[in-house]
Formats: structure tokens, sequence, C-alpha cells
């Protein structure tokens, strides 16, 4: 038996996920900057268990975003049926988000995390979503169900635009005051969840020393 995913209402065809689009470079930037765009949108990479480490998945990499009746956590939740994740191995899916996961879409994905346990999810926010009344419960409950939450840092941006942005061979630039918008997300984020965003800082870089040493740093 393969993932079973969370529907919302909307079909998805299979061929379609194994394309790799990529993101304009504006889009990108717009979106996962400092200019509040309304849109979600979502990069994500699946990597499987081997002995001690974890290999990317063939061809299971991309992005999405948000459609009209359909948050773009649930489109990525409608996907991952496709990919016949085998219930018998472990795998780990990576989320890069530009805002993080309101109350409704916290509670699929912690659902999804409850009806999937050789699964574990890893999601990097470059801000906090705070419009709607309740999201500080629901980001609490989806770190409670094993999700790591942590603020996207320089090296995530980086490691976004290379991966998934059309950048026209072009190098990452940091746009203007990037470090005191990380410094106030990650804030935001601890005073959520205390001591549980510290941990996910430090479990972060164990993993990858190179990817959030500044969300480590201003933690503390």
């Amino acid at each position: 038996m393969g993932t079973r995913g969370l529907s919302c209402g909307g079909s998805v065809s299979c061929a379609r996920t194994l394309l790799r689009p990529l993101i304009d470079g504006t889009t990108f930037e717009v979106n996962f900057g400092h200019d509040w765009e309304k849109k979600t949108y979502l990069c994500y990479q699946v990597e499987v268990r081997e002995g001690d480490a974890w290999v990317p998945g063939k061809e299971l990499q991309g992005f999405l975003r948000n459609q009209v009746l359909c948050h773009a956590e649930l489109c990525f939740l409608d996907r991952v049926p496709c990919w016949n994740l085998d219930e018998g191995r472990q795998y780990r899916l990576t989320c890069y988000i530009s805002w993080s996961p309101c109350p409704d879409c916290a509670q699929k994905l912690v659902e999804f995390l409850g009806e999937n346990r050789h699964v574990q999810l890893r999601i990097f926010a470059a801000r906090i979503y705070t419009i709607v009344s309740g999201h500080e419960d629901g980001l609490r409950q989806l770190r409670d169900a094993g999700a790591q939450l942590t603020i996207m840092t320089r090296n995530e941006l980086q490691h976004c635009w290379d991966t998934f942005v059309d950048n026209k061979g072009q190098s990452f630039k940091p746009w203007t005051e990037l470090e005191k918008s990380i410094g106030a997300q990650c804030q935001k984020l601890e005073n959520i969840l205390g001591d549980l965003a510290k941990q996910d800082a430090v479990q972060a870089v164990a993993v990858c020393p190179a990817v959030s040493l500044w969300s480590l740093n201003h933690a503390e």
C-alpha cells in the first residue's frame, strides 16, 4: 500500500507531477522576499532513507502554488499518492514555503503524518502566517505531530534559487534587510513554539551544518 494523501477536492494528474517546472526569478523574489504577496508558493523535495543517509528521490521535487479553492499545502498533499512511497521504507519530505501553514492546513498535515508513519516532514517557511486566528495552535499541533518547523535563512533561499528557480545562470542576490526580516520571523516562531523552535534549529544544523546556522545563533 502506498502513502495516503488528503485531497482538497481537485484532481491531480500523476503524469504532471513528474515534470519539474522552474519558478520565474522575479516571482520567487517577490513571494519569498518581504513584499507580502497573498499567493503561497511551495517548493518540495522527497528523500528516501538509505542506511544512515537520506538520498533524493528520482524526479521527486518541484514547486506549486495555491489555487482558488485549494491552499498550497493541500495541493502538495494531493500529489503525494502519485509518488507511490513504499510503506516499508522511510521518507523525508522537505517543503520550502512562502507562508507557514494556516490552522486548517496544519491540521491536514497533522492527519497526514498520523496516517503515514513512514514519512517525516520538514517545513522551512519564509514568514509566519498570522492573518487567521489560531495560527499559533496550528503550528504547535503540527510540531507536536513530529514535523520540524524552521524559518528559511539565506542558505535555504540560496538552495531554492539554485534548485527550483529559472535563474538564467544568475547567482542569488539577497534583498535589502534580509537578515533583519529573518530575525523577526525567527522571533515570531520562537514566541509560538518556545524551546521547540530552538530544538528544530539544532536538528537542521545536525542534518546540514551549513543550512540553518543563522537560525541557531539567533535562537539563543
